[in-house]
C-alpha cells in the first residue's frame, strides 16, 4: 500500500498529517490519510470534507456504532496471565492507551469515511441515530510504530496471521494496531490464542460483517450533514481508497480492537 510517512512529510502534507493528529487527539495520522496523501489532491480534499464531521456528528454516529456491536464472548487475561507472560502494570498500561485510541479512531473513521462515500454513491439504508453521549478523543501520544522490517521474523509471521483474522478477501493491508503491539509479542501471542478458535469457527468473520452494514447505515446517516467542495479529479481514486479502508481493515478491526480491548483490564493504580 502506497503511503507517505509522517516522518517524510512536507509542506501541506505535513501540515494536514498535524492537524488530523490534533483534531482526532491522537499522536499518530492513520494509513488512510497516508495513503492518500499519494493521490493526487485527494488527502487535502478528504480532510477538509471529512474535518466538520469529526469535530460535529460523527462521534456521536462512531459511538451508536461501538454501542451496537454485539462482540461474541471471550475469557479475559488475568492479571495474573499479563503478569506470568511478562507484562509489567506499566507495560499493560501502554498497551490499553494503544488499544483506547484505536478504538476510538477506528470507529470514527468508519463513519466518516463511509458519509463520504455514501454521499457520492447512496444507498438505502435502514434510518439510525447518533447516541446522545459520545466519548472524548483519549489524547494518548503512542510510540512510534516499528517498522516490520525491525520486528523479529517470529514477530511479523504472528502480525501477518492476526492480520488475516476476520478478512475475506484483503489481507494485504496491515493493521497498524497490530504493528504497535509488536513491542510486546507475548501479548501478541496471547492475542492470538484467544482469537484462533473464533477465526476457526467463522465468529470474526461474521463479525467483520455486521461492522460493514453498521457503517453503511451509520454513515449514510452521517452523509446528510455534508457539504462537500468542488471534487479534484482524483476522486473516484479518494472514494476508492476510501472504500477499501472501510470495507477491510478499519471494519475488521473495529470490531477486533473492541473485543481484544474487552478482555484486557487496565491495571490499578499503584
Amino acid at each position: 500500500m502506497p503511503s507517505i510517512l509522517e516522518s517524510d512529510a512536507t509542506g501541506k502534507v505535513a501540515e494536514i498529517y498535524a492537524d488530523i493528529r490534533q483534531v482526532l487527539g491522537t499522536s499518530i495520522a492513520n494509513l488512510i490519510w497516508r495513503n492518500l496523501a499519494t493521490i493526487p489532491g485527494a488527502l487535502e480534499w478528504t480532510w477538509i470534507t471529512a474535518k466538520p464531521l469529526y469535530r460535529g456528528p460523527a462521534p456521536g454516529y462512531a459511538e451508536a456504532v461501538r454501542r451496537a456491536i454485539d462482540l461474541p464472548m471471550v475469557p479475559s487475561f488475568s492479571r495474573d496471565t499479563l503478569a506470568a507472560a511478562g507484562l509489567s502494570n506499566n507495560n499493560v498500561a501502554r498497551i490499553r492507551d494503544i488499544l483506547d485510541s484505536y478504538h476510538y479512531t477506528n470507529a470514527v473513521a468508519l463513519v466518516a469515511l463511509s458519509a463520504l462515500v455514501m454521499h457520492f454513491e447512496p444507498t438505502r439504508q435502514d434510518t439510525v441515530k447518533p447516541s446522545d453521549g459520545a466519548p472524548r478523543p483519549p489524547g494518548v501520544k503512542l510510540p512510534e510504530l516499528p517498522p516490520m522490517q525491525s520486528l523479529r521474523p517470529e514477530v511479523v509471521r504472528l502480525i501477518e496471521e492476526l492480520n488475516g483474522f476476520g478478512e475475506d478477501t484483503d489481507k494485504s493491508l496491515i493493521a497498524s494496531m497490530y504493528g504497535h503491539l509488536g513491542y510486546w509479542p507475548t501479548y501478541l501471542s496471547l492475542v492470538r490464542t484467544m482469537l484462533r478458535p473464533l477465526e476457526t469457527n467463522g465468529q470474526l468473520h461474521t463479525l467483520t460483517r455486521s461492522i460493514r452494514d453498521l457503517a453503511r447505515s451509520h454513515g449514510s446517516g452521517l452523509a446528510q450533514h455534508l457539504r462537500p467542495s468542488t471534487p479534484p479529479d482524483s476522486l473516484q481514486e479518494a472514494l476508492a481508497s476510501c472504500r477499501r479502508f472501510v470495507d477491510h481493515p478499519i471494519s475488521r478491526m473495529t470490531g477486533i480492537c473492541s473485543l481484544i480491548r474487552r478482555a484486557t483490564d487496565r491495571p490499578r493504580a499503584p
